[in-house]
């Protein structure tokens, strides 16, 4: 755990860069209250103690930008690699929707769908719906999840992804694919994902270029990268009598009968 001195610098200058931004600050922040639910967060955080203590309270700003708690766990600072990692929990992504969208907000939500679970997505007279029956207190494997937001207006719009949709996302764009947030809380990790991308269809209005950026520091997803390609297999069978192998050094060959011949 991180030592009282590291712990006073992370505090001094979380402090600091909180008053150089204050315009930037939702209303009704609360300065004091919100230093000191930070602190006693990290107090407990487990490798904080090797993260350099201004990158820590520049994580810890991002929170105060978005009118989050870390106590509350409405978001995190997680250590990973040295590094700490801005994030926040799906109780904290709902938080912003209902706060910031343009189109006034009555409910969103998102849910995890378990093997066994009644699931079906249907569009009647032009309109969509969708219908879940879960199984009560069912622990079974994640085959999906869906999220939903309810406008005021009685509009609603939702998302639906397969669990093989998820996963292919965390492969392809996770920041930290195998980081602690998807190691330990692949639940939550599942329903935010499915809520981001609900969120591309919710018009979000932030204060300040600081809140937007937070904001987005938040997804967990750098979506501007290459999708990882596809492994391929080390044995490829074409037409005919042969079939050409390639080796881990990249060398190929023919196999006639069970032979090797190198080309």
């Amino acid at each position: 755990m991180a030592t009282s001195q590291h712990l006073v610098a992370i505090h001094n200058n979380l402090e600091k860069l909180i008053d150089s931004k204050i315009e930037a600050m939702p209303a009704g922040f609360n300065k004091t209250r919100f230093i000191q639910n930070c602190m006693t967060v990290l107090q407990d955080t487990k490798g904080i103690e090797k993260c350099d203590a201004v990158s820590v309270a520049r994580t810890m700003l991002k929170g105060a930008f978005l009118g989050l708690d870390f106590f509350n766990k409405e978001c995190y600072a997680i250590p990973y690699g040295g590094q700490v990692q801005f994030q926040t929990d799906y109780k904290g992504e709902k938080k912003l929707v209902k706060k910031y969208s343009v189109r006034p907000v009555k409910d969103v939500y998102a849910k995890l769908v378990r093997e066994g679970d009644e699931f079906t997505e249907e569009i009647k007279d032009g309109q969509q719906t969708i219908h879940f029956k879960p199984i009560p207190f069912n622990n079974g494997p994640s085959i999906g999840a869906f999220a939903v937001v309810l406008f005021e207006d009685g509009g609603m719009m939702y998302e639906a992804m397969s669990a093989e949709e998820i996963e292919e996302v965390r492969k392809n764009y996770s920041k930290q694919a195998d980081g602690p947030a998807w190691t330990k809380s692949k639940g939550e990790m599942y329903k935010k994902t499915v809520l981001r991308r609900l969120c591309k269809h919710i018009e979000l209005d932030f204060d300040t270029i600081e809140q937007a950026r937070a904001f987005e520091d938040a997804s967990d997803f750098d979506m501007t990268r290459e999708p990882k390609p596809a492994q391929q297999s080390p044995l490829n069978i074409v037409e005919g009598e042969y079939e050409v192998i390639e080796d881990e050094s990249g060398e190929k060959g023919e196999l006639v009968q069970g032979d090797l011949l190198q080309s």
